[in-house]
């Protein structure tokens, strides 16, 4: 066991003194849910067949052969044998081929695969290669359906960053598929890809449109299928600027009715985006999840048609987006290309409020932070406490009005004591809303101070899961900050939390357990005691977070762990540097006994008045 190892064990052993039996369950538990176990297992026994079977459809996942008429206008291309050719530059490499002219894999050199089952012999990412990626265009006239990906294209003006594919009927008439390369640009992920025809007048039908076929079977890239799986969906813009999402969770077809300027199939980190700046129509999108072991992630498709000028007047213009899911990347095709598409719109930041926090502050810090030369892990301890030192002040007013009731509490007991009746309740609550107006005390004046901090907290929980620089970065005993930290590892599943245990995730658990019982501890001594069901509830979920969080990145857990740690240590802080009789004495220096009643207090108090008023009249006078 390495000393990083240690030093988790050893914070888990420091926060568990006086919780080590607080969740232990006992011998019967133990044994119900080793028979549950003991099910499961023989579950996973079937995973390999599975994963033998999907593997065996993918490789038998080949039309038959089509069979072209000798009378076909593109017959000379339907023999031959298929040729790769690859374009590259400093962050890609693309394989193009013969066989349909299209993109037939693509590898991204900045950016690693996740090696073999012990982590090592990391090789470069290959996006998708070969059958996952399946392209094929529809052309037409009165005698057939020309398909692209049943014949071979002829590559010409082939240079280091651009090649021509010919489909040719003679030497007249052909169609090019034209694929370039951004030359003055090597770190671009972009490749400018265009249709046009040449001789093809009365060849095929003058209809100003053609049908484009796309799949992919995105592959798995991260180690955590679960997580990856949840983050990777099909998403699309139309050119009304809206950004839509497929559902990422159960088999989905959807036909938009709107123009499409771009489709992407994206991963958690990675994406094949087609760009059309003539606009996609009539689209028809489809996602499908596949099963953990299969290897993949999400079945894309899209079938949709785009504009094409079979005189060749003018060039059906496209592109693909070969790249990493990087908002900044992304963001400068538009303020650096000069470009309107909104890639990066891809990468979710969370409900608007938080997106502006993110993209104005969260993700400039982040990078300034990154450029400095510090692990990934310092990084995200950097940003969790300047966002805490940023949300002080309202975490410090909201705890003042919680200090502020709990030292009127003896006055709250003593009007209590005075209408033990439960038909007193609104007369009693009367003067306790009358109290605290004297006093300058509201009960919702820690509410507002939690709300506008909320935002704040929420923008790092939703920006690091879709921060790729996280992306295999180690930090103490986690590997790779964007995925689970797996530390203790079952030779079973347990439902709900999987077949490993991460350690932050963990951490992150043990210190909500203690934050809520010291939160509550405070408010116990307050004017509103908690109720036994109550206090059950708010210990509960902080165990269900190691259930659903177990499978997030670790990066993410070390974020709440680290997070809920300041908040503890900021409580006791204020606690211990918080004299109550002091309190209780400016409370007492700045009351107001002739401070008018309003708001809830006023409320209650007419609706107290008009009850006597009814008492008063008897229930004859009543109406």
């Amino acid at each position: 066991m390495d000393r990083n190892t240690v030093t988790g064990f050893v914070l888990i052993g420091l926060l568990l003194v006086g919780f080590g039996y607080f969740t232990r369950p006992d011998a019967e538990q133990m044994a119900a849910i080793q028979q549950q176990n003991d099910s499961i297992a023989a579950i996973q026994a079937n995973q390999d067949v599975l994963e033998k079977k999907q593997a065996e459809a993918l490789a038998q996942d080949v039309a038959a052969p089509a069979v072209i008429d000798s009378t076909s206008l593109f017959f000379q291309a339907s023999k031959g044998a298929e040729e790769l050719i690859t374009l590259e530059n400093e962050v890609m490499k693309v394989t193009f081929s013969n066989l349909g002219g299209r993109v037939y894999s693509a590898t991204l050199k900045k950016y690693k695969d996740q090696g073999d089952a012990e982590g090592n012999n990391k090789k470069d990412l290959v996006l998708f290669k070969d059958k996952e990626n399946k392209f094929n265009i529809n052309f037409y006239n009165q005698n057939e359906v020309i398909q692209t990906k049943n014949y071979f294209f002829t590559p010409i003006n082939v240079t280091d960053s651009g090649l021509t594919m010919r489909l040719a009927a003679d030497e007249n008439s052909y169609i090019d598929f034209i694929y370039n390369l951004d030359a003055q640009d090597p770190e671009n992920y972009l490749v400018d890809f265009q249709i046009k025809a040449n001789g093809m007048a009365g060849k095929i039908a003058n209809n100003n449109y053609i049908d484009v076929d796309w799949e992919q079977l995105t592959p798995q890239h991260e180690k955590g299928f679960v997580f990856e799986n949840r983050l990777s969906r099909l998403t699309y813009r139309t050119f009304k600027d809206d950004t839509e999402r497929l559902s990422e969770s159960s088999p989905v077809t959807e036909t938009p009715e709107e123009r499409l300027n771009w489709i992407a199939f994206r991963s958690q980190f990675f994406s094949t985006i087609l760009i059309s700046d003539q606009g996609f129509e009539s689209a028809t999108l489809g996602s499908t999840p596949k099963e953990e072991g299969t290897g993949y992630i999400k079945d894309y498709k899209a079938d949709v048609k785009t504009f094409f000028d079979p005189l060749g007047k003018e060039v059906t213009q496209m592109y693909w987006y070969l790249g990493p899911n990087r908002y900044k990347t992304l963001k400068a095709f538009d303020s650096e290309k000069g470009y309107d598409w909104e890639l990066n719109s891809i990468v979710y930041l969370g409900f608007p409020v938080v997106k502006q926090i993110n993209r104005w502050f969260t993700i400039n810090v982040f990078d300034w932070l990154s450029t400095l030369g510090i692990t990934m892990g310092i990084v995200l301890s950097i940003m969790t406490i300047l966002v805490k030192l940023l949300v002080y002040p309202a975490t410090k007013k909201t705890y003042m009005s919680s200090a502020k009731m709990r030292v009127l509490k003896p006055q709250v007991d003593e009007i209590n004591a005075k209408y033990p009746d439960q038909s007193d309740a609104m007369k009693k609550q009367q003067e306790v809303m009358g109290l605290y107006s004297q006093y300058g005390v509201s009960p919702m004046g820690g509410c507002l101070p939690m709300l506008l901090q909320f935002p704040i907290l929420m923008a790092l929980f939703m920006f690091v899961p879709s921060a790729i620089e996280l992306r295999q970065e180690s930090f103490l005993w986690a590997s790779d900050l964007s995925t689970y930290d797996a530390v203790i590892r079952f030779p079973f599943t347990i439902p709900f939390l999987g077949n490993h245990l991460s350690l932050f995730c963990l951490l992150m658990t043990i210190t909500n357990v203690i934050n809520t019982k010291y939160t509550m501890a405070q408010q116990s001594t307050g004017a509103q005691p908690q109720m036994a069901a109550m206090k059950w509830m708010m210990y509960l979920m902080p165990v269900m977070f190691l259930f659903i969080l177990n499978d997030y990145p670790s990066g993410l857990c070390y974020y709440y762990f680290l997070s809920t740690l300041i908040s503890i240590i900021t409580m006791i802080v204020l606690r211990r540097t918080t004299n109550d009789d002091v309190l209780l004495a400016q409370l007492n220096a700045n009351k107001n006994t002739k401070k008018k009643t309003s708001g809830f207090a006023a409320r209650l108090q007419a609706m107290q008045e008009k009850q006597e008023q009814m008492k008063q009249q008897g229930p004859q006078n009543r109406k």
